[in-house]
């Protein structure tokens, strides 16, 4: 198996109520972040749960969880939870 498809493998699920909690902790905490997701996604549709994934920062103990759609791409952007704080595109 690649690393590609190991990598966007999904590693849980949340609620739509915890997705946006954490992605909204998330983005008030983290300088720029707020922009960063504005500026790179469109809104997600409404769902019951979404998936999660573990974190490939080596070293970052994080969950990715969706904070959008990739603005022209057809992928879910995703943000970390952990110390490393990145954005990904699953």
């Amino acid at each position: 198996m690649t690393s590609n498809v190991g990598q966007n493998y999904p590693y849980s699920s949340e609620t739509e109520g915890d997705r946006a909690a954490r992605v909204q902790a998330l983005v008030q905490s983290k300088k720029d972040l707020a922009d960063k997701v504005a500026a790179e996604t469109t809104p997600l549709d409404a769902q019951e749960r979404w998936w999660t994934w573990k974190c490939p920062t080596p070293g970052c103990p994080g969950i990715l969880h969706a904070a959008g759609y990739a603005r022209d791409l057809h992928a879910v952007y995703v943000v970390c939870d952990g110390v490393c704080g990145k954005t990904f595109l699953r």
